[in-house]
């Protein structure tokens, strides 16, 4: 396995987490957001889905060719694992693995309903917390993960600038 294609550590996983935070999060950001995803996700050639809520609000949501409606269940299992715990799934399932267990049976949840899978991402405001989530389904789950980041990590610089 190449270094690029290791899961990240527990370490780059919460300095993530400091490091994508927004000083708002409005619909129409959620629109651009969504919209660099896509474009990502096109230029990878990566037939994922992709949400982005606020709260209990979906404000954003598309399926590449290829993804299908299972993609649209792991993003409702992923999105009650960081809604529940405000952290993104890849980190919870990580620490969970380095203590010997899944991340289900560590929490006692049912995996049909939670899924500790990477792809779902807290969206942090400053001063606010989590507000939302934004979520990636269809590849193998590290790369989702650093899809949602890539391209959360660009949106928060433009907004820098």
């Amino acid at each position: 396995m190449a270094p690029s294609d290791e899961a990240p550590t527990i370490d780059e996983l919460e300095r993530e987490e400091r490091e994508l935070q927004l000083d708002r999060f409005t619909n129409a950001d959620a629109l651009e957001l969504g919209l660099l995803l896509v474009e990502a996700a096109r230029a990878d050639g990566a037939a994922v889905a992709i949400a982005i809520e606020r709260g209990e609000q979906r404000l954003f949501h598309h399926a590449l060719e290829g993804a299908s409606a299972d993609n649209d269940a792991w993003i409702v299992r992923k999105n009650r694992v960081v809604r529940r715990f405000g952290h993104s799934t890849l980190l919870l399932r990580t620490r969970a693995e380095g203590e010997g267990r899944t991340f289900e049976d560590q929490m006692l949840l049912d995996p049909r309903e939670y899924a500790a899978h990477g792809g779902a991402f807290p969206l942090i405001v400053r001063g606010v917390g989590v507000v939302g989530t934004v979520t990636v389904s269809g590849l193998p789950q590290v790369e989702d993960h650093r899809l949602v980041v890539r391209v959360l990590r660009e949106f928060v610089q433009r907004r820098a600038c």
